[in-house]
């Protein structure tokens, strides 16, 4: 692998990343596959996860701030690596900084999943407060930034009041993908915090959609007893 550890990115340096990241790719088929899987109009260059982290953790090396702040954003693999990149920045207003550009320019699922947070019991409580902040954004995949970072963290009882809130203040939500990222997060509560999960359902305000996709992935769920999921049906929405 090319040498990534660097003392200062330039504008001069971005062609030569950029015919780097090139030559990882594995192909034409297998980067139309990821295209039509990613559904991101970037051009997609089908590099490995692996090495995207690898790549993330040699630029990281070095001061990744000056790479950051080319914002290249030419292929699908340059969100997920300036996505890595955000992440290993540890001051959280400086990363929240970063963040809120970043959702202006993300236009698929995958370039906000991808994103692996740093929780400590520092900043656990600021994250969802961000997460309020996100879910009011223009931005449709700052809105399911939100609810993924509040998917991260439903195993945190002490923040489900709160989730719960997030995920009932999207009853006039459209967006395909943030309304999946709300049933998703839903079914993780419920497996995570069964009983107050129930509570929430009996007075819910979430759309049609929402609530049966939710149901759906319960019962699609390993994790989910059989009475349970039969149970779930009781909230389905005709």
């Amino acid at each position: 692998m090319e040498n990534l550890v660097k003392e200062l990115w330039t504008k001069e340096d971005v062609s030569f990343f950029q015919e780097f990241l090139k030559t990882q790719s594995k192909g034409k088929d297998k980067s139309m596959w990821e295209q039509r899987i990613v559904n991101t109009k970037l051009p997609c260059l089908a590099i490995p996860s692996s090495k995207i982290k690898e790549i993330v953790s040699q630029i990281s090396k070095g001061d990744f701030l000056s790479f950051l702040n080319l914002w290249i954003w030419e292929y699908h693999s340059n969100t997920t690596i300036n996505g890595g990149l955000i992440c290993k920045i540890k001051d959280f207003n400086l990363q929240k900084q970063y963040l809120d550009k970043y959702i202006t320019l993300a236009d698929n699922w995958a370039t906000i999943d991808y994103l692996k947070f740093k929780f400590t019991k520092d900043n656990k409580a600021k994250f969802i407060e961000y997460a309020k902040q996100l879910i009011k954004s223009e931005y449709a995949f700052g809105r399911r930034l939100g609810l993924i970072i509040c998917l991260k963290l439903c195993g945190e009882n002490q923040f489900s009041d709160e989730i719960f809130q997030i995920a009932n203040s999207l009853k006039e939500e459209t967006d395909y993908y943030v309304n999946m990222a709300n049933a998703w997060l839903l079914a993780e509560m419920f497996t995570k915090n069964r009983e107050k999960t129930l509570v929430f359902l009996k007075n819910h305000n979430l759309n049609k959609f929402t609530i049966n996709k939710m149901i759906s992935k319960c019962r699609d769920s390993f994790r989910v007893s059989k009475s349970d999921k039969e149970f779930l049906l009781s909230f389905k929405q005709k």
